[in-house]
Parts: C-alpha cells; structure tokens; sequence
C-alpha cells in the first residue's frame, strides 16, 4: 500500500473538458509528509470562473428539467464508483492531506459514499406543500433550484466536503462551480473525472482550483452565481459575505469553533479519555468541530488528565500511508508554524506546557509538518482558550460547578460543536439546550451523518449541510396563488 502511487488529475473541468488555465500558470501540491512536489495543478483564475460559469448557465435547464429520479440514479452510480475506487481515493486523501491511510479508508471515504447515496435517494423526496388560506384560493409551495452555485472547499476534509456540498445541490436541481484549496484539490478533481465516467452532464460541475484571492474572490463576486456554500475560517467567511453583496446572492457558511467538551465527575472515565482524545487529535485537530476546550470538573480533573495524558503519548505518528499510523503531519507547513506559536502564545500567558508543544524529534519527521499532540492547562480568558488554533493542541480548563461550566462554554464567539461526559440524563439535556452551539454530542463526539444537520452559529457561520435542511438550503421556495372558485368584487368603483 505505502508504495502505490496514485495518478493525479491536473487540469480544470470546465464544460465536460479538462482544459489548462487561462494563463497557462500552476500550482505545485505538496505532500506533508516529506514536502516532495506531488503536481503542478492548472490555477483557475477569475477568468477561469467566468468560463465555468458559463458552462454550468448553459448545463442549468436540461440538469433542471431532468426527471429527478434520475439526477438520483446518476448519484447513485457516482456513489458505487467512489466506493470501487476507495484505495485510489484513499491514497491521494492520505498523501495531500496527511491524513493516515487508516481514517481515509474507515472514515474519509466511507463517509463520502454514504453522503453521494443519501442525496442520491433524496433527489426525489423533495416535496412542496398546500397552505390553508382563504375560501375559494388553493396556495401551494414549491421548492426551486437556485441556479449556478459557488462552492469553496477547504482543505481539511477535501473529499468529504466536496460530497457535503454536491450532494445536495445536484439533488435539488443545481449545478456547481466548485473550488478546491489549491493545497488539497487532487481528490475534488478525481471525483470530478469520476462523475464524467458515470455520465453526469457536461457542465453540471465544473471544478476550478486556484488560490481565494482570484478564484475564490470572483466565485463570491460573480453576478450570476446564485449562492455560495463555504467552509473555511470566519475571517474569509466575512469577506465573501462583502462580496456578495453586489447581487445579494445567498451565503451559507461553516465556519471556525472552539468546541467545548466538558466531563463531569459521574462520567465513565475511560470512554470520556478516549473520546475526548479523537475530538481533539483526529486528523491532527485539523476540524472545526474539535474539542479543542478540554473542560474538567475539579474532583476527577487530576485522574482525567493522568489517563489522557498518557494515551497522548502513546499516539503513532508517523506516514501517513502506514497502516498503524495513527496521527499524520499537519497540511502545510505555512499552518504547522502558525499551530506552534501558540506554544509561545500559551506560555507568555502563563499556560502549562503538559505534553508535547514541539516537533517530534527523528529524521523520519524532519521533512514533515509534523507537531506533537500538545496539552496545555490555561485559564479561560487566554488566547489559547479563546482562539481557534486548529492543530493537535488542547486546552484544559477546570471547574466547580455546572453553572461554572456552562459559562466557560458559552464563553467563546463560536457556536459550532460541543460535547458532554455525564450519566444525569437531566443534566445531559439541560446543558445541550443552554450551551450555544449548533450541534451538541452526548457521551460521544464528531459523530455526522447526511440526514443530520451540520452548522453553528454566531462566528461559526449560519446555513446547514446535511439533512432535509441541506436541500432547503439549495432551493428557493415559491408560493403560487389559485383563484379556484372565490368570487372577487371590484375594488374600484366606476
């Protein structure tokens, strides 16, 4: 497995045709383990998005009038490809990202087939509804496709979020304009050469990697794009809104978190330490739902950390194309910097260093953007509590009552994701109704799935993937007025 070598898309899709940029310029992607050149991609300028803009304008009508059982048949089929494709997707997931060979092929994949099938069945399963109004009229709601939508991946979870944004998109009649980081596209473009195996329209998608600047600027600034769907940092997030401010188009964004994950004294210990483990060292923390905010009642806080310290240090890390790595190196190396001045941010705060705070030592780790997992106690106004690192880096913080907690919780701009360790089921659900977040996990964390909603709110961003909300997040509704047998006098008088 580790010495398979994966064929690499390179080019732009724009039109049903795999085209190099406008200006002939590219990008080289890197692999994070060792910075060896893995491709030089074609780089989508604005050019580029005005060109797949008109691709997907002139796919829109036929993709729209298609019966929509079979927009859900070509889903379908994608969804079958992409699961008799796992080991090549996994293998480029693993090398671009720095994921660990193991999550792609358990988790990355799995999870990309699963959204493709859940949409696939939902494409025909989006239902209007009849309104009671006054005598004589019949009002009814439709649901509408927007049009042409932008959508802007991050590099994070690529593969997984493209699946989270075409899903429901294509379902509900749209077509895309989709951009990739340009540190991560080589799994969005291999799903875009896959689509064209299965026989998607020419023009439906359309994939543009290029940098936010250019790209992703006039994805946001385009007139006749219809929305944009955005996962990434609250700071680009405010930016596209501005932008799209020209023609009002409609914004969904999933942005930044500094989730809270709180563990109360009657939790069961062991299941709290290994959950709370992969809330924060999962894909080397490199989610927006982590649980970055380790929050420890006072009477277990001693035990807690003796036991999640020492499965810290246990973790592998390592290639991420060895089956028994467990952590891989963070995407970049611009991002393994920024995650390790907060090791400095942390100290000039006062914080306590627990474990980690460096790169691990050894040549096999000297070319890689590799950081220890990284614990450190802190109070809860510091940076490190209040920012989002983003990396393989926990705070802890402690508590002495459930008040105490839910304030520390809540005391953050983020409202994405939030856990809870605790056996009072009354406790459970008074504290996932109060903690400001748009998805609270109890006795578990970063459990997702396509029929649940995904989101947060305040600086986390506003809109839903996943579930029917995704696909009312993909539609306009129209409400259409019958005069069936009202008798309507004049309401002016001659």
């Amino acid at each position: 497995m580790k010495d398979t070598v994966p064929q690499f898309q390179t080019k732009l899709l724009i039109g049903g045709e795999w085209l190099d940029g406008t200006e002939g310029r590219t990008i080289a992607v890197a692999n994070p383990f060792n910075g060896e050149k893995l491709a030089d991609i074609a780089e989508a300028t604005a050019a580029d998005v005005d060109k797949a803009v008109i691709a997907a304008q002139a796919a829109f009508p036929a993709w729209r009038a298609l019966p929509a059982h079979e927009r859900g048949r070509l889903m379908l089929k994608l969804a079958d490809a992409i699961e008799a494709d796992t080991p090549n997707l996994a293998r480029i997931e693993a090398i671009d990202t720095g994921h660990p060979i193991r999550d792609c092929l358990s988790l990355d994949v799995p999870r990309t087939v699963l959204c493709f099938r859940y949409f696939g069945g939902m494409a025909d399963k989006l239902e209007g509804s009849v309104i009671p109004v006054d005598a004589g009229f019949l009002n009814y709601v439709e649901r509408e496709p927007i049009g042409v939508v932008g959508a802007i991946v991050p590099w994070n979870f690529p593969l997984m979020f493209t699946s989270w944004k075409m899903g429901p998109a294509l379902a509900a009649g749209n077509v895309m304009v989709m951009k990739p980081s340009e540190i991560t596209p080589l799994s969005t473009l291999r799903i875009g050469e896959l689509m064209q195996q299965v026989g998607f329209p020419a023009g439906v998608i359309n994939i543009v990697p290029g940098y936010g600047d250019t790209a992703g600027q006039r994805l946001a600034d385009h007139p006749d794009i219809g929305k944009i769907a955005f996962t990434g940092s609250t700071a680009t997030g405010r930016r596209i809104v501005q932008a799209s401010a020209g023609n009002l188009k409609k914004i969904q964004l999933e942005l930044g978190g500094k989730g809270p994950n709180i563990v109360f004294p009657d939790a069961n210990i062991l299941a709290a330490v290994n959950g709370s483990a992969f809330a924060i060292f999962h894909n080397q923390g490199q989610a927006c739902i982590a649980g970055s905010r380790l929050i420890l009642h006072e009477d277990i806080a001693d035990e807690f950390l003796a036991r999640f310290v020492e499965l810290a240090r246990s973790i592998r890390i390592g290639d991420p194309l060895d089956p028994e790595t467990e952590m891989g190196p963070l995407t970049s190396p611009l991002h393994q910097q920024r995650v390790l001045s907060f090791v400095d941010v942390a100290r000039e705060q006062g914080g306590e260093i627990l474990l980690g705070g460096k790169k691990p030592a050894g040549d096999a780790f000297a070319n890689g953007c590799f950081i220890e997992p990284t614990i450190v106690r802190a109070k809860a106004g510091d940076r490190v509590a209040q920012e989002e690192v983003f990396g393989p880096f926990v705070t802890v913080l402690t508590f002495k009552t459930d008040e105490e907690a839910l304030a520390i919780a809540n005391g953050t701009d983020y409202g994405l994701g939030a856990g809870l360790w605790t056996e009072n089921i009354r406790r459970a659900h008074r504290f996932a109704k109060q903690i400001h977040a748009g998805m609270v996990w109890i006795n578990c964390y970063k459990r997702v799935h396509p029929a649940s909603p995904f989101g947060g709110q305040g600086q986390s961003g506003y809109g839903r993937e996943m579930g029917f909300e995704a696909m009312r997040e993909y539609t306009v509704a129209k409400s259409v007025w019958v005069n069936v047998d009202a008798q309507i006098p004049p309401f002016y008088r001659r």
